[in-house]
Formats: structure tokens, sequence, C-alpha cells
């Protein structure tokens, strides 16, 4: 593991002061491969607590994800994502609702989703998709990858103006989250402005995704979104084309 150069508050502060704007930097689709055909027999499905669906159970973990399904899964899905990444959205779109419906809903597959933020921006969202209940993340998380080019088009404006005031953390994501119109994007959602205020004021909160962030890249050589490990391992494909069939070789059918 590399050696830290920076404590996570120095991290924080080097966040702030990158250029509020919005790009594909750090978000790179990889060149995927096609995996080969399944080469174990199918994992019998799992059934969830009566009464109760495992697309529906919803916990935060130990390193800052929220996880999806069966807990005990066999097959363990973790997504590094960014929320102002494209290639994210696409997968968020094309290959979200299969992996939720195909195999985290049949108890073998669980799906654990980190956010690897990237800017001020991805920061801002990243707190307030995470300001609500656990079962409220992935919902919440949808409706940003579904509506970003909307939020990018608000956002774009206000980026100037605010690497001109130099504002601290706490303020800093405050001001992204009001002149940027992503408070009223949650409130409409569910979650109401003085809650999100709230959130957006912790800074602390913002110091732990930078460290988790910093963490990823040392780990599990996370350097481009989306990155996905499957049983702890990096397979190093990036979208829902290449993971499905790793996701099968390993018994999810």
């Amino acid at each position: 593991m590399q050696t830290k150069l920076f404590s996570p508050g120095r991290l924080l502060l080097a966040l702030i002061a990158l250029p509020l704007a919005l790009g594909l930097a750090a978000c790179g689709k990889k060149d995927d491969a096609p995996a080969a055909g399944p080469v174990g027999g199918p994992l019998a499905a799992v059934a969830p607590p009566a009464g109760k669906a495992w697309t529906d159970i919803v916990a935060v973990t130990p390193d800052g994800g929220y996880v999806m399904g069966n807990p005990n899964a066999p097959i363990k899905v973790v997504e590094f994502g960014s929320l102002t990444c494209p290639h994210c959205a696409e997968f968020a779109e094309k290959g979200f609702p299969r992996l939720r419906e195909d195999y985290v809903a049949k108890g073998t597959v669980s799906l654990e989703f980190r956010n690897f933020v990237r800017d001020p921006y991805d920061t801002t969202m990243a707190m307030l998709v995470r300001c609500g209940s656990p079962e409220s993340f992935f919902a919440l998380t949808e409706q940003v990858y579904a509506n970003q080019k909307d939020i990018f088009d608000k956002l774009q404006p206000i980026g100037a103006q605010l690497q001109a005031e130099n504002l601290p953390p706490n303020q800093m994501f405050k001001a992204i989250g009001e002149r940027g119109g992503l408070t009223d994007f949650f409130a409409a959602r569910g979650i109401a402005k003085d809650q999100a205020m709230q959130c957006l004021a912790k800074s602390e909160s913002a110091t732990k995704l930078v460290n988790d962030t910093s963490k990823a890249g040392d780990t599990y050589n996370v350097t481009g979104t989306p990155t996905f490990l499957v049983n702890g391992r990096n397979v190093e494909v990036a979208t829902w084309e290449a993971l499905e069939p790793i996701l099968k070789q390993a018994g999810a059918r």
C-alpha cells in the first residue's frame, strides 16, 4: 500500500482547490474484454426474510458504502462510482436494473456502492444521497444519474464564482447545494432543504468521503469510474456487458 502523503483534512482542502469545472477526468471507460462463458454450476436462489425482498434491504458498510441485498450472498459486487461521471450514469441506466432484478433479487449477489469523489460537485451530491435513510440511498443515486445532464446544466454557471470566493469546506458544499439547485432537486425527492443544509455543513462527512476515495485508489487500484470488485478482486471492467459474464462464471444465473 502506498504511503499517505496528506492527512484527510489536507486531502479535503486539495479537493476544494480543484477547478470547479465538470469534465471527464478520472471518469474512464476501460476497454472491456469479453469474459469466457459460465464455468461453474448455478447457485441456488436464497429466500429473503419473510415479507421482504432482498432488493429492499440496504445497510451501511464499515468501508463507507451502502450494500443492497443478502448480506451473506456468495457473490459480492462492489461498485466505485462518481456521481459526476457519465460512464457511471450509463451503467446506472443499462446495468443497474439488470443487476438488481436478475441477480440481487435472487439473494446470490449483493451490490455495494461506494462513492468515489473527484470534485467538489461530486462530493456535495455524495453528501446529499447519504442524507436520508440507508433505504433511500440507491433510489437517490439513481435519480442523480437519471438527471445528470440537467444537474450539470445548473451547476456549470456557478463554478467561476465559487472558485473566486474561496469558501471553507463547510460553506462551499452548502453554496454548491443552494446555488446549483441541488437542495431543490433533493427536496423534491424527500430530503427537506433544512435537512440537506445540515448534512452539507458537516465537513467531517466530506473528509471521510475524500479519505475513503484515497484508500480505494491505494487498496484496489481504482483509477477511474466505474470500477467493480467481485469478491474483493478488481475485475477491470466498466460496463454491464463485460461484468455480467464474470458474475455468471461465479455461478450467478
